[in-house]
This record gives C-alpha cells, structure tokens and sequence, in this order.
C-alpha cells in the first residue's frame, strides 16, 4: 500500500476571471521507503502539492488518502493528529517556537502526542546529533544561525516513528556539505521504511530520490526514475528556472 496518494487533485484559488488553477488534476503517490523529489519553475505548484498532501489546506476537488486513510472524512482534529503521530513537514520558514529550545522544538510533537518527556527528549536529541547539532540542544532558535534552524527543522520532522516525511527546500538555507547532510537524513529516513517528498530546485539533492517529478503550471509533465536522468529531464523542460 502507498502511504501517500493523491488522485486527481486539483486547487483553485479565488474566482473566475481571476482564479488561479495552482494543480490541475494531480495523481501522485509515494511506496514505503521511497523519496521523491518534486521540481519545476516558480508559482509551478510544487508547495501547493506539499500543503495538501500534508493537510494542512484542502483540494479544491480529488481526494488525498494517507496510509489507507482518506482525509476528506476526517474531522479537523482527526487531521491534526494524523499530522503529529503521521506526517512530518519542513517548512521553508522553518517555523521553530521562538520560546523553546531546540530540543524542546524537536521533541515537541512527540510529547504532544503522549511521548513520556524522557523518551521524547532522549528521541529529539538523537535526531540533533545525527544532524551535528547535539552542542546546540539547548540554544534557542535566535541564538542559531540560519542553516542550524534549518536542521532543527529537519530533526523535528523526522523524529519519532512518522511514516510521511515533507519536506519544501529543506537545504535552501544550507551550503553544499550541510545540504548534502540533510538528505543522507532524509535518506535514511526512507532505509527506515519513511515515504518522503522533498521539493528542491538542486540537481545534485534530486539525485538522491528514488523517482523525479517535474511540475509545471499544476501538471506533472514529466519524471524519471533513474537519478542520471534528472538533468536530461531539466534540460527537455526548460526554458524557466527551477525554484
């Protein structure tokens, strides 16, 4: 079984003559253990696929379906612990609490969830570690440094036993040896059985997925499930510049 489908999702934004059609009859699933890069040029729908696969906004029409579990008949709380026990999300702006450590932000949804304090924080600080952060646990996120709350992010989203990882530019804000960090994270992740969509606008990071998705205007136009094949796919789709 998938633990991500998506069918025939479509967004519509405001109203006719001025609405703007942000995916247009998307079908996109995730296997188990897989990571899938998204890409495509600026306004193509890439963050508007992650948002709805994640819950966190509704399609306009077509239905999202999430380890077996449609999430049109889920009630909001429902939804909200599905994202907590289920899903985990890097944001581009990292959404960090302000008033809490990085430990704390990264144990966070699991004590949300009933993870006794211990074990969620003896959980989060593992993820810090394996990301180079464990001198950082106890530093807050303005005592970071932009590519240290991106990794905060990231062990956020990974801690705990998730089965979704989502994640738009998680190494937007990192150099090359950080950024390459990242997705040997994310790709462990996947070793572990975690099904992940990353959106990036790299090459290089989208060569470590599994499968390879080229958006363009809120269609799936193309993908590749051989790594070496993701810069002859760019190239077959340009012109525009990835973001």
């Amino acid at each position: 079984m998938n633990v991500l489908e998506m069918r025939q999702i479509t967004k519509v934004y405001g109203t006719a003559p001025n609405e703007v059609r942000a995916l247009d009859g998307v079908d996109f699933s995730v296997e188990p253990g897989h990571l899938v890069a998204v890409m495509g040029p600026s306004g193509s729908g890439k963050s508007t696929l992650l948002t709805i696969a994640g819950s966190l906004e509704e399609p306009t029409s077509g239905e999202v379906v999430v380890n077996g579990q449609p999430l049109g008949s889920m009630s909001r709380n429902e939804r909200a612990a599905l994202r907590r026990r289920t899903i985990g999300y890097v944001f581009q702006d990292f959404n960090l609490l302000p008033g809490l450590s990085a430990i704390e932000n990264v144990s966070l949804p699991l004590e949300l969830d009933g993870v006794g304090l211990r074990r969620a924080r003896a959980a989060g600080r593992a993820a810090l570690e394996s990301l180079g952060l464990a001198d950082r646990a106890d530093h807050f996120p303005d005592q970071l440094s932009g590519g240290e709350r991106q990794r905060v992010a990231i062990a956020r989203a990974v801690v705990g036993e998730r089965t979704l990882l989502l994640a738009d530019e998680p190494s937007g804000a990192l150099d090359s040896v950080s950024g390459e960090a990242v997705m040997r994270l994310i790709h462990d992740a996947c070793q572990r059985g975690v099904a992940a969509v990353v959106v990036t606008h790299d090459a290089q990071l989208a060569s470590w997925a599994d499968r390879v998705v080229f958006i363009r205007d809120g269609r799936i136009v193309d993908q590749t499930s051989t790594s070496a094949d993701v810069e002859a796919m760019l190239g077959r789709q340009r012109p525009g510049t990835p973001s």
